[in-house]
């Protein structure tokens, strides 16, 4: 048979190597089964480590915003506990929510003609924020960007952002007014 005749022969000729038989494809599914369950509880991990540290970000950008904000404008700018998002309440956690005001008279707590610059809801579901004694209620800026207490004293501290089996990321406040996101070892409750 010459060369031309085998080749237009091979292309009505049935081949055996074409489909997969029985048991390639159960393997084949087997296999992918397999790589389903390890990659989907890695990957809600990693998606609970981000939200994590995403709202820890969160905080930090918002504090800063609001020490920006008390320079631009020459008045204080507050950031407090709000679970109702509509007056600073005393005893509140920084999870349920927390306000942005400019505190013009410096009372603390929002009046009618003071702008209000932000409202922020509950944290994500499974994720607290606890502050450490300075920053229990809120957190003052005043015109030049530092944090203080409306007393006057330096206000600094730590807000501690968590959830159940990952490691703590920390929020600090420091003297400076200036904000820092840091990862830490501690395993949250």
């Amino acid at each position: 048979m010459t060369h031309a005749l085998r080749r237009r022969a091979g292309r009505f000729a049935v081949s055996r190597g074409a489909g997969f038989t029985l048991v390639e494809l159960l393997l084949a599914v087997a296999m992918a089964g397999l790589l389903g369950a390890i990659a989907v509880p890695a990957f809600r991990d990693w998606l609970g480590a981000y939200q994590l540290a995403n709202h820890a970000r969160h905080i930090a950008e918002t504090m800063t915003r609001a020490r920006t904000e008390a320079v631009r404008r020459g008045h204080r700018v507050n950031l407090c506990t709000s679970p109702n998002r509509d007056r600073c309440t005393d005893g509140s956690t920084w999870d349920a929510g927390f306000l942005v005001f400019v505190d013009i008279n410096g009372d603390g707590q929002v009046d009618d003609d003071e702008p209000m610059l932000g409202l922020d809801g509950p944290a994500p579901p499974g994720i607290t924020v606890q502050a450490n004694r300075p920053l229990g209620e809120y957190v003052s800026y005043t015109s030049i960007g530092h944090a203080r207490l409306r007393n006057g004293a330096l206000q600094m501290g730590t807000f501690t952002v968590c959830r159940s089996r990952y490691n703590a990321v920390h929020v600090v406040l420091a003297s400076s007014g200036r904000v820092r996101v840091e990862k830490t070892g501690s395993p949250c409750p």
